[in-house]
C-alpha cells in the first residue's frame, strides 16, 4: 500500500470512529425511546447501519495491520517500473499519452490516475524500464505502449 493510500484509510477510519459511530449510537437511542423494538423500523435501520459501520471499521483496521506501506519517494529512481511509481505511457497507435501510478488493489481509481498492481496494464509494465515497448492484453484487444517516463512521486 502507498503512503497516500494508508493516509486515506486512516482518515476514513477516524471519521467512522469519531463521527459516524456516535451518530448511529444516538439514532439507536432515539429509536429505542419510541417503544416496541419489534415493529420499530427506525431502530432496525439504525442497527443495520451500525453493523455496516462496525464491519467497515474492522475491515480497515485489518488492512492497515496487514499491509506493508511503501514510500516510493524513499526508493532511489532506477527508471524501472515498480509498485508506487508514476508511469507515463505513449500509445504507439494513437499517439496518446496516459499517466498512471501503480497502487494496491484498494487504492485503485482510474479517473484519478491510480491503477491496481493487478490490472492488465500494470502487470504488463512491472519490471520494465523507460524506453521499452510493451503489449498490454486488454479486453478490447492488444495495445502497444512505450514507457516514456517512470517517476518516484
Amino acid at each position: 500500500m502507498t503512503v497516500a493510500g494508508a493516509e486515506r484509510l486512516r482518515a476514513e477510519l477516524n471519521e467512522l470512529k469519531t463521527e459516524r459511530r456516535p451518530q448511529i449510537i444516538q439514532a439507536i437511542a432515539e429509536a429505542r425511546e419510541h417503544g416496541d423494538l419489534k415493529e420499530n423500523a427506525e431502530y432496525h435501520a439504525a442497527r443495520e447501519q451500525q453493523g455496516f459501520c462496525e464491519g467497515r471499521i474492522s475491515e480497515i483496521e485489518g488492512k492497515l495491520a496487514d499491509s506493508e506501506i511503501i514510500d516510493i519517494r524513499k526508493i532511489a529512481p532506477t527508471g524501472r517500473v515498480i509498485f508506487g511509481t508514476t508511469v507515463t505511457l505513449l500509445n504507439l497507435e494513437t499517439e496518446q499519452r496516459v499517466t498512471y501510478q501503480i497502487v494496491g488493489e484498494d487504492e485503485a481509481d482510474v479517473k484519478a490516475g491510480r491503477i491496481s498492481v493487478g490490472s492488465p496494464i500494470a502487470r504488463a509494465i512491472m519490471g520494465k524500464e523507460e524506453g521499452e515497448e510493451v503489449v498490454v492484453k486488454a479486453p478490447a484487444g492488444e495495445i502497444e505502449y512505450e514507457i516514456e517516463k517512470v517517476a518516484h512521486i
